[in-house]
């Protein structure tokens, strides 16, 4: 007797949007949760219900892992350019391609194939999505033949040097991400032992590079301080570095510290713990910070193990919201991690939107409802509230670097937050604190108050 044919599963654009939703997460290479997964294939396969030719698109694209040509697959443009999915924000294409392609895929490596009308470089008012219209291509600085994960796509990122508990697998919860940043070429040795060495600093006209800048304020005297913390106590006294030094190293040494260098070897602490004691000794050569132009910030890492930062600049690079990914320097990387015209821009924008926002809630209180045009520049994502809470020390955090040596947080470790690893510093960047000084003169905001 013979054996029936059997039934393909592949569904169509007039199947339920549960059943298309099912198979398409099938498909997905599992590096995101499979909570996050679903929300946006969720999302995407109600947008397109209306489309049912760009839909049936989407599934043959994926369920033939790209073998059938298919068409564009396209979603509205929002104002930045950015989706929200799960209380995430990432460009769209990049957000598919890492789920159904690529997951460890950076922003920067994606080129669109010549037949895609609405590749998202085109800036047309829909955006294509389809990831099989998109090559991968590796960008400058990053290289991806010393991106190593073990085991299969989904397991965690684990610490360079790993001397205690094993790591837990991330939650399907979390949602920040490593991003791993390997060196762009191997460095020589000699790089580090002169600052006159490194590459010189950008715009060395500072008045042309940052025309849009206020410059009416002096250069202040010290172009950061550097705060040591293990755990969440602060070890010895922050140190600050001058502006007439604008390389400086942080490492592990016991020598005196003194202008362009902040040795933590010879900082003591009546808490300390063993293991604190242990991570201590793999700082060794630590980092470089260096001030280019009038406040961009590069990182070199000199240690042996990665350094982990919280990086505002990096993050948006990445396609994510500010404060949404942890980012892994590997040993010999040299990498920008700051950016004060972007920061700039940024606590420009969200004062003007907080300041926007007390108006309109204000208004309301009164009995003036507002339009929903009034409050310009607020994602719809964001309550009235939430942004007229935006407060001075949310702006002050755009203008802070936060970096653990050895140790990484974040749901691909066991440790949750910066505070919890052992050994971490926290640098204020004074020529940003100042113009954020002039953006809160210009346009003051109040702080949150409590309710009564």
């Amino acid at each position: 007797m013979d054996r029936p044919e059997p039934i393909t599963n592949t569904p169509t654009s007039n199947d339920a949007c549960l059943s298309i939703v099912h198979s398409l997460m099938c498909h997905r290479q599992g590096g995101e949760s499979e909570t996050f997964a679903k929300r946006a294939i969720e999302s995407l396969v109600k947008k397109l219900k209306e489309k049912k030719d760009e839909l049936d698109s989407l599934i043959t694209a994926i369920t033939t892992n790209g073998a059938h040509p298919s068409k564009c697959v396209t979603i509205q443009r929002t104002l930045d350019g950015r989706l929200q999915v799960a209380g995430r924000k990432g460009f769209p294409h990049v957000i598919y391609a890492r789920l159904w392609r690529w997951p460890d895929l950076h922003k920067n490596e994606l080129k669109h194939v010549k037949y895609c009308q609405f590749a998202f470089d085109l800036k047309c008012d829909s955006v294509c999505v389809n990831p099989y219209h998109y090559e991968r291509v590796v960008s400058p600085g990053i290289d991806l033949s010393g991106l190593t994960l073990s085991g299969p796509p989904g397991l965690m990122v684990k610490d360079e040097y790993d001397y205690d508990c094993p790591s837990s697998l991330p939650s399907s919860e979390g949602h920040v991400q490593t991003i791993q940043h390997p060196p762009s070429r191997p460095v020589a040795q000699e790089t580090f032992s002169s600052p006159a060495l490194l590459p010189p600093p950008e715009g060395s006209n500072s008045a042309s590079a940052f025309s849009g800048i206020a410059v009416g304020s002096t250069t202040p005297e010290y172009w950061c301080s550097i705060a040591y913390f293990e755990m969440d106590v602060q070890v010895g006294e922050t140190f600050k570095v001058p502006s007439n030094c604008p390389v400086v190293t942080v490492d592990g040494y016991v020598d005196p510290s003194g202008g362009d260098r902040f040795c933590l070897g010879q900082l003591s602490n009546v808490h300390r713990t063993d293991a604190i004691e242990r991570a201590r000794l793999h700082i060794g050569k630590g980092v470089q910070l260096e001030c280019r132009g009038e406040g961009d910030v590069w990182v070199r890492c000199l240690s042996d193990h990665a350094v982990f930062v919280q990086s505002y600049y990096l993050d948006r690079e990445a396609g994510r919201a500010p404060g949404d990914a942890v980012h892994k320097i590997y040993p010999s990387a040299y990498i920008k991690v700051f950016d004060l015209r972007q920061c700039h821009r940024q606590m420009q924008q969200q004062a003007a939107t907080a300041q926007a926002a007390a108006a309109a809630q204000a208004a309301a209180v009164a009995g003036n409802i507002p339009g929903p045009g009034s409050v310009g520049g607020i994602a719809p994502a964001i309550s009235l509230s939430a942004a007229a809470g935006i407060g001075v020390d949310d702006l002050r955090r755009l203008c802070i670097l936060r970096m653990s040596f050895v140790k990484g947080w974040g749901p691909d470790y066991p440790r949750q937050s910066i505070k919890e690893t052992p050994c971490w510093i926290e640098i204020h960047l004074h020529r940003a604190l100042q113009l954020l000084d002039e953006v809160l003169h210009t346009m003051p905001i109040a702080d949150p108050q409590p309710l009564d």
